[in-house]
């Protein structure tokens, strides 16, 4: 039911398709980093994307120029520095935002706070005033506070729409399916594993009960795949030995994402992510579950459905972690000057 990347085979014969409902123009903020470079190459390769709008603080005319040279259809226009911020984001109608500092080792998500806050407060700001209809897809980290930055900020304006701010966990899930199918033999690309909750530590659940194709696994091996899941981005800083974090798998995740919910602003039915959004699912103002999504953003909250006791345990552990993540993320916009 999850929408999937097309393989790279496929994007690339399509890209010969001229239907006029593939037009989206897309900016990339942050498009020179580690995150930003693969995915604007992803995008590049899409026929969905007729326009790519890539900005960072530097090195951005020569990123888009690089991939100005590539056979498919998107125009890139690259835009350098805080004046051109505004051209960049002028009629786009999705903004994905993976601009900020990553995780080197012995950070934690938390400590990456006051860098990204202020980044990603300032990117909001700039797509509430020059594009404040479009959907915001935000992958810098810690995405449970960075969330509820982006939705403040919008308010500020007076343009939140809850429907169209979606906090980035894609990689949980692609994560999630890579190691059940690891584990079970499968191929990767038919498990398709929801992950609630949130985009940090133990705020990350998979939800392996609703696994398709149906898997079952010992208490013991269920407890470590969870815990492998849930600090799997630590894996990657570590073995990057401080040259970065997740990046390529990022990108990847972000650009599955960003394509899902090009489809569904196309009129592809069926199409389901998880995401970080604003939420009744539960306690929390804010919470990851399966969501349809649609021309207008979320179209429905699938909400967590049947989970087991296990997942239930590890949803109660969550919330105070969550609460407070998401408090510090609304307090940082309250006390902006």
């Amino acid at each position: 039911m999850f929408s999937r990347i097309a393989r790279p085979t496929a994007t690339l014969l399509r890209s010969l398709s001229t239907s006029s409902q593939h037009n989206a123009k897309v900016a990339v903020l942050g498009a020179s980093g580690g995150i930003g470079q693969p995915l604007s190459l992803l995008l590049k390769n899409s026929p969905l994307v007729s326009e790519l709008s890539l900005y960072d603080i530097a090195h951005t005319p020569g990123v888009a120029a690089d991939l100005s040279h590539i056979e498919t259809r998107a125009t890139v226009t690259g835009y350098m520095g805080a004046d051109q911020l505004g051209a960049a984001l002028k009629g786009c109608e999705v903004v994905v935002i993976p601009a900020g500092v990553p995780r080197k080792p012995g950070m934690t998500r938390d400590d990456l706070f006051n860098t990204n806050a202020t980044i990603v407060a300032t990117l909001a700001d700039a797509c509430a005033r020059h594009c404040p209809q479009a959907m915001i897809c935000i992958i810098s980290n810690p995405v449970n506070s960075t969330i509820p930055i982006t939705s403040e900020v919008m308010k500020k304006h007076g343009v939140y729409n809850p429907n169209r701010v979606f906090g980035v966990t894609t990689l949980d899930i692609v994560r999630a399916n890579a190691f059940v199918a690891e584990l079970k033999g499968l191929d990767p690309a038919r498990v398709n594993v929801p992950v609630v909750g949130g985009h940090a530590g133990k705020t990350i659940i998979p939800l392996i009960s609703q696994c398709t194709p149906k898997v079952e696994f010992p208490t013991d091996q269920l407890s470590a795949l969870t815990g492998r899941i849930q600090e799997a981005g630590t894996e990657v800083v570590k073995a990057k030995a401080g040259a970065g974090s997740a990046t390529l798998s990022m990108a990847y995740a972000g650009a599955r994402f960003t394509f899902s919910l090009l489809d569904a602003m196309n009129g592809k039915e069926g199409v389901v992510e998880c995401a970080f959004v604003r939420s009744e699912e539960t306690e929390c103002k804010y919470f990851s579950t399966p969501l349809l999504l649609g021309k207008n953003g979320i179209e429905k909250n699938l909400g967590l459905g049947k989970i087991s006791a296990f997942e239930e345990k590890l949803v109660a552990e969550a919330m105070d972690e969550l609460k407070g993540s998401i408090k510090k993320g609304e307090d940082f916009v309250a006390n902006m000057k």
